[in-house]
């Protein structure tokens, strides 16, 4: 974090580099049911993020020695296409995948009753396309209705999205130049109806003030995905999905 840069960050007005005010989140657009060949599906464009969700399951799991007689087994796997990025990625699973399938997994599983399904798996996997800051936000909010477009009993949906410090200020939903070039990046999962936060991260240096200003700052994001979320399910079953 806080690596120097050419762009103007934030003006003198407030406003930042793409135009927003600092308590504007980018464009999110979700559509849900999109692969018929997965249980259920979602594609997000959040803000230069793309990203489809697919998820698989209940089913058998294997290799068997996994299954567990009493719950099943939630699995993530997060996936950046060689051409998401300006230089082209190696398509083998980077340690930085590995860690955020890890995030996506536990951020995920408070939300998904497993207890309906002992000795089954579901998977889900989320294949970016295009990437931007944010990302890990981006990917659970589809995840979450990609499992409840699959029909996956769950307490609640889980909605994510991030807040930050850039130029000694706290904004809502960073992007890339203010996650590269600003002073903290803050990602954020909640459960909205229980209320209950499911995760938090920090890149960067925070005083307490700012740590709780940023949280709830971010927490508003995470109820206007909600939103979108929401709707985006409906929307899919009006049309008779």
């Amino acid at each position: 974090m806080g690596r120097k840069t050419d762009i103007t960050l934030l003006d003198e007005k407030g406003i930042r580099c793409d135009g927003r005010k600092i308590d504007q989140t980018r464009n999110i657009t979700i559509k849900a049911g999109i692969l018929k060949n997965a249980d259920g599906s979602a594609y997000i464009e959040f803000g230069g993020n793309k990203i489809i969700a697919g998820v698989y399951g209940p089913r058998d799991i294997h290799p068997k020695h996994l299954a567990d007689s009493d719950t099943g087994v939630l699995r993530c796997r997060y996936h950046m296409q060689p051409f998401s990025v300006p230089e082209r990625k190696n398509p083998a699973p980077s340690r930085r995948e590995i860690e955020i399938s890890k995030v996506i997994k536990e951020s995920l599983q408070p939300a998904v009753i497993l207890d309906d399904f002992p000795r089954t798996a579901i998977d889900l996997y989320l294949e970016v396309l295009q990437a931007d800051g944010g990302s890990r936000c981006a990917a659970i909010d589809a995840a979450s209705v990609a499992l409840a477009d699959a029909g996956i009993p769950m307490r609640d949906m889980v909605s994510a999205c991030a807040a930050g410090k850039v130029e000694n200020t706290i904004v809502l939903d960073v992007n890339n130049e203010e996650d590269q070039a600003g002073q903290a990046d803050m990602p954020v999962a909640l459960m909205p109806h229980l209320e209950k936060i499911t995760l938090v991260q920090l890149d960067g240096m925070l005083t307490p003030d700012e740590y709780k200003k940023c949280l709830e700052t971010a927490i508003i994001g995470c109820k206007q995905v909600y939103e979108i979320q929401r709707s985006a399910l409906k929307a899919k079953y009006e049309n008779g999905g």
